[in-house]
């Protein structure tokens, strides 16, 4: 079973065309065609309305539970590195191995996740560097998440290799996922361990 988690803010669903192409080519991948999504606003509880939404759908051939929940971000203020090999290419329901690597973050918030010494993800977000030179995201990423895409079409973010020694290049990194822009999760990068 897949799962697409989809923000809406302020009653507008955001980032629709690359949620729905990434339902299609994971359907895809698997062998099937992906269900239509109904009009997610019309079906959200009246009581969310002009609130930052997220919509969490879990489908395969067809949709089989769409989920409203109004969203609190999670504080993140320190991220534990843990070398994995794991691969995340399909947002599955069943995260599983993720929740696994996030059993290691010791005193921790998050995990980051390094693959063959490269920073790829965290268990929830793509992750954004930034330093006097802009704003970088690994090319090694478990999940090409919508936000990630969003930030590199608009030229907001440059996509490069970065690699566990080269933390020190940065100052901050950004968490960033559907429901995260820029700014909402920032993680000081002597906080990482």
């Amino acid at each position: 079973m897949l799962l697409e988690t989809i923000c809406i803010h302020n009653n507008q669903v955001v980032n629709i065309h690359l949620h729905t192409q990434r339902m299609q080519t994971s359907a895809e991948n698997i062998g099937f065609i992906a269900p239509h999504l109904p009009n997610l606003v019309d079906i959200m509880p009246r009581s969310l309305a002009n609130k930052r939404v997220r919509c969490s759908i879990k489908y395969d051939t067809d949709i089989i539970d769409i989920l409203f929940v109004e969203y609190t971000p999670r504080v993140i203020r320190s991220l534990k590195v843990i070398e994995a090999d794991i691969s995340y290419s399909l947002k599955f329901a069943d995260r599983q191995p993720l929740n696994q690597l996030l059993l290691q973050k010791g005193d921790c918030d998050e995990v980051l996740i390094v693959r063959d010494s490269f920073i790829t993800d965290t268990t929830f977000s793509n992750v954004v560097f930034e330093n006097s030179e802009g704003l970088f995201t690994p090319d090694t990423y478990l999940l090409n998440g919508t936000k990630r895409q969003k930030l590199i079409a608009e030229g907001v973010v440059k996509e490069t290799r970065i690699s566990q020694n080269d933390l020190h290049k940065y100052s901050r990194v950004h968490l960033v996922n559907a429901m995260l822009d820029i700014g909402m999760s920032v993680v000081n990068i002597r906080n990482i361990r």
